[in-house]
């Protein structure tokens, strides 16, 4: 880890709420590598299924949800 990464640490944290957790890891699976999505992926299987769900959705949105 650099005190790049270090920092970057730090502003994800004060940029983000304890209940967007679930948001930060998909923001990572949009942004990893082949090898460290197998790695999210086996470690959040829910997260990355609703990830690949809401993907798929128009919008993002799932029928039932408001806009």
């Amino acid at each position: 880890m650099s005190k790049r990464d270090y920092e970057v640490g730090r502003l994800v944290e004060s940029a983000f709420r304890d209940d967007d957790y679930y948001g930060v890891v998909q923001g990572l699976m949009r942004m990893s590598d082949s090898d460290n999505i197998l790695k999210l992926q086996r470690a959040f299987p829910e997260v990355h299924a609703e990830l690949v769900a809401r993907y798929n959705a128009p919008g993002g949105i799932f029928p039932g949800e408001e806009r």
